[in-house]
């Protein structure tokens, strides 16, 4: 039997993993913004989101099945490898085929012909994506080798990019680098397989078994790839290059957001699967209210706070160049408290339950609305129309998803002091409106609106004793101070 991993040793390193994920992508971003420009950055932005439709075809629905499905089987190595050999001997004919749509569409698609070379480089994440079999390690839980391996790559990449990358014309070396960090891990991720399960075949398949579900979470991805990618893709064909530059800095800003507020969300997933598979109810409702609380208490103020300093942010991040990046940015925001909720009442409670139709029907709904909102609105207002799109399917995926966990859910939002963290994020945005309107430039205006918006809602919710932060502070303090 596989030791149980904790949870919050789980969480610190996926709470690494996650600032990881924040911060070198907007370090790079910063750097590359400037030296490329709307123009050039707007093409890898317009290229690596093909890619992963094609990707999303060779992966089908495994990257999410594969973690439900090997967290239940973790205690059995022979049917823990029965189950990967299958997964991967699937993955593998899809991958296949993928490539097939993949070259077609560049022989036919005049907008993708013209960047094939950059189609070639990223084409590669097909099938590293493929043999890389995240699902595996995520699904037993081995967050710290995910970590210290994804900080190594991270790394690397950031160094090479900031050296590197001098010139406009080095779009293409840009997109090359900008995938060197999956294509590392995804490699390791395959030579690192052996240890963890048996590389002979075990015989015994049962292939059938995995196809509906499967399928199932294939329809998911197709549904979330729609709402999540296709404002980019819509905009490059409407609006250019370079509007879709403006706006994909703001979804920068905004994904690396999400990133921290379902830190975790990503922890809980197999170990509410785990529960659910052992009828362990109570532990399963008891995580999932602590997940909703901890996306209260974090998505709340960094929607809030980011809302009211968009200006500063993109400005510093990015440059003058992307001022038309401000309003998207602004209007965006509200997704990053939607995908959070999202997150849980999707990939963390009715994926464990087996009712990933509802997911499904979800994510159909908010890329119906999604496309709709973009065609109806990206022609006249660009990048800010496609936010409203954005914002608009993510409050109809978690409308979606709440109804059909109200009896489940309600309860136990009842038990979060809501209105305490409302209140905390309301006072601590007035004197960030007023730092903000000072304007003693971009980075000082943030340090002291950030430290002064932060530093208030965590006093404000302290003082109203509220019960994740009196749990977890102290939690942290007494981690810091063994630490010196």
């Amino acid at each position: 039997m596989q030791k149980q991993k904790s949870i919050k040793v789980n969480f610190f390193m996926n709470a690494l993993l996650t600032m990881s994920s924040v911060v070198f992508p907007l370090i790079t971003s910063s750097h590359v913004a400037r030296v490329l420009g709307p123009n050039g950055t707007g093409i890898v932005d317009f290229v690596y989101p093909m890619v992963m439709y094609f990707s999303m075809i060779a992966q089908l629905g495994i990257p999410t099945y594969g973690i439900r499905i090997c967290a239940k089987v973790r205690d059995d190595k022979v049917e823990l490898s029965r189950v990967v050999q299958e997964l991967l001997i699937i993955n593998m004919i899809t991958c296949a085929l993928a490539y097939i749509c993949f070259f077609a569409a560049i022989a036919l698609v005049p907008q993708m012909q013209e960047q094939k070379t950059l189609f070639y480089i990223l084409g590669s994440l097909i099938l590293l994506n493929t043999i890389g079999v995240e699902w595996l390690y995520k699904g037993l839980e081995e967050y710290s080798y995910i970590t210290i391996r994804s900080l190594i790559f991270k790394v690397i990449v950031l160094i090479c990019i900031v050296t590197m990358i001098q010139k406009e014309s080095d779009y293409v070396l840009y997109g090359a680098l900008f995938i060197m960090a999956q294509v590392g891990s995804n490699i390791v991720n395959f030579l690192h397989l052996h240890k963890i399960i048996i590389i002979k075949p075990v015989g015994g398949y049962h292939f059938k078994r995995h196809l509906k579900p499967i399928m199932s979470f294939f329809a998911m991805s197709i549904a979330t790839t729609i709402y999540t990618s296709v404002d980019t893709t819509m905009i490059r064909f409407m609006k250019g290059y370079a509007e879709n530059s403006f706006y994909s800095q703001s979804v920068k800003i905004k994904t690396a957001l999400v990133n921290v507020v379902t830190a975790l969300g990503a922890v809980l997933l197999p170990r509410a699967s785990y529960y659910l598979e052992k009828g362990l109810e109570y532990e399963f409702l008891r995580i999932s209210r602590k997940a909703l609380h901890f996306i209260f208490v974090a998505a709340i103020p960094l929607s809030l706070y980011f809302m009211l300093a968009a200006k500063p942010s993109i400005l510093f991040l990015f440059g003058d160049q992307y001022t038309r990046s401000i309003t998207a940015m602004q209007l965006i925001m509200p997704t990053v408290f939607a995908i959070g909720l999202s997150n849980i009442l999707g990939i963390q409670m009715l994926i464990p339950m087996g009712r990933e139709n509802v997911v499904v029907v979800s994510e159909i709904v908010g890329a119906v609305v999604d496309v709709i909102i973009n065609a109806l609105l990206i022609p006249k207002y660009g990048a800010s129309g496609a936010a409203i799109g954005t914002v608009t399917a993510e409050f109809a995926v978690l409308a979606v998803q709440a109804i059909a966990l109200k009896t489940t859910v309600l309860p136990l939002v009842r038990q979060i002091p809501v209105w305490k963290h409302v209140l905390a994020a309301v006072v601590s945005s007035i004197p960030c409106i007023a730092i903000v309107g000072i304007g003693w430039g971009n980075f000082v205006t943030l340090m002291v609106s950030a430290v002064l918006f932060f530093g208030i809602y965590l006093i404000v919710l302290i003082l109203l004793k509220e019960p994740f932060i009196r749990e977890y502070v102290p939690m942290v303090t007494k981690f810091l101070s063994h630490k010196k």
